[in-house]
């Protein structure tokens, strides 16, 4: 008899741990002894290994599964089109095969599939992906329909890429990029994305590879994904890891600071706790921060920050991923996530305001004016050859002088 209330996760072939969820719908965790003993990871910071339950009092393994599920209007599509109930469990049962990370998350009558099946997509079936932005057909029988979870409140699918061929898993197949839509209102998002990213990268700090497509009018953002590593026999093999709000203990809708979530020095003390190489890490979390004054990304939160798993049993901190300009798009708050020293408008952010901020993270104030003031001369050198070298891939864009703007304002306020 299959039991709805029970869940088991996955690493390729091993038997992670179980799931399990009480009559009040609250989710708990066990890890496999066989897991323990033979040398297993513990999955999360918050969730350390141990032959009891380790949900905790505060059962962090509720928050550490929900951090895997989609948000907002995107969970609440799938709902609907999966026709289940709205709980983090059932979602889970439904989509959590093919995760962020290493774990797939599969009912209990299910183990990992030896045979990998893709499907590839033709121009016109990748047109109609695109125009439905990434959304479930549910009508595929129930192995070939896509088992995807990806965190967060935008429009996204994960397939394989091929060769230069897009295809589409089947059950809980890993991929190996991430594509993300257009939306109403938002159309420039997947642009300002790459466009942001490149420039980060053209600064020196360690980002995601990612292009910008386009089919007829419509332009999506590539994405390759760090977590997933191609192995000789020409498989994708999955890398774990968690995000910061995983690692920390948070709920997903606790991601922003304003909301109770984690302060910008949490997250830079939990980077010189677990990182193999605190120095290099923690510096690229500091530039990370300041990018996002200076380059107008407002909406760099907890959940875009995540520690990787390596294989060699070191602990690393992500490139970074989700770098958009929001300055550059009406209607979005302009307030930046993290707070530097108290302060979350980034119009009146000054030195003491940056002093305050190292104080808070234990650093020297003059270390950290040096690292302001070398971003700040990085991005306006690097601006404008940036801004040629993305038309040149990708054709002129107009609105991308809102982006020259906001940099330019904020980095003028810093020379």
């Amino acid at each position: 008899m299959l039991d709805p209330d029970s869940l088991h996760a996955w690493f390729e072939d091993r038997l992670v741990g179980y799931l399990w969820r009480n009559s009040a719908g609250a989710i708990g965790f066990r890890y496999e002894p066989a897991w323990i003993e033979s040398g297993g990871f513990p999955i999360s910071c918050s969730l350390p290994l141990a032959p009891d339950d380790v949900s905790g009092a505060d059962n962090n393994a509720h928050r550490f599964f929900a951090n895997l599920l989609p948000e907002g209007g995107v969970r609440e599509q799938l709902v609907r089109d999966l026709k289940i109930p709205n709980t983090d469990f059932d979602l889970l049962r439904a989509i959590g095969g093919e995760c962020a990370g290493a774990l797939s998350i599969l009912p209990v009558e299910r183990s990992p599939a030896d045979d990998r099946d893709y499907r590839p997509l033709q121009e016109k079936e990748l047109t109609q992906l695109i125009t439905r932005r990434g959304r479930i057909q549910v009508a595929l029988p129930e192995k070939r329909r896509p088992r995807l979870s990806l965190a967060g409140a935008q429009n996204k699918c994960p397939v394989l890429l091929r060769r230069g061929k897009y295809y589409l898993p089947e059950g809980e197949a890993p991929t190996s990029h991430i594509l993300k839509f257009e939306v109403p209102d938002y159309r420039h998002v997947p642009a300002y994305e790459t466009f942001s990213t490149i420039l980060a990268k053209r600064i020196g700090l360690p980002v995601v590879d990612i292009e910008l497509k386009f089919i007829g009018k419509r332009f999506f953002s590539q994405t390759e994904r760090y977590d997933r590593l191609w192995d000789e026999n020409g498989k994708v093999r999955r890398l774990h890891q968690e995000d910061f709000c995983q690692a920390l203990g948070y709920g997903h809708e606790r991601k922003y600071e304003e909301d109770d979530g984690p302060a910008f020095s949490q997250c830079l003390a939990l980077l010189r706790e677990v990182s193999s190489d605190p120095a290099i890490d923690t510096q690229h979390l500091l530039r990370w921060q300041i990018f996002n004054v200076l380059a107008g990304n407002s909406d760099g939160h907890a959940k875009n920050l995540s520690l990787l798993y390596l294989e060699n049993g070191d602990i690393r901190l992500t490139p970074f991923y989700d770098l958009v300009c929001t300055r550059a798009i009406a209607r979005i708050d302009r307030r930046i996530a993290f707070a530097v020293g108290g302060q979350r408008d980034p119009g009146i952010i000054t030195f003491k305001h940056w002093d305050s901020l190292a104080a808070e993270c234990d650093i020297g104030s003059r270390f950290l004016r040096r690292l302001l003031e070398a971003t700040a001369a990085s991005l306006l050198e690097r601006l404008d050859e940036t801004k040629k070298l993305f038309e040149s891939q990708f054709g002129e864009y107009p609105p991308l002088q809102r982006i020259e703007k906001v940099i330019r304002n904020q980095c003028g306020r810093v020379i």
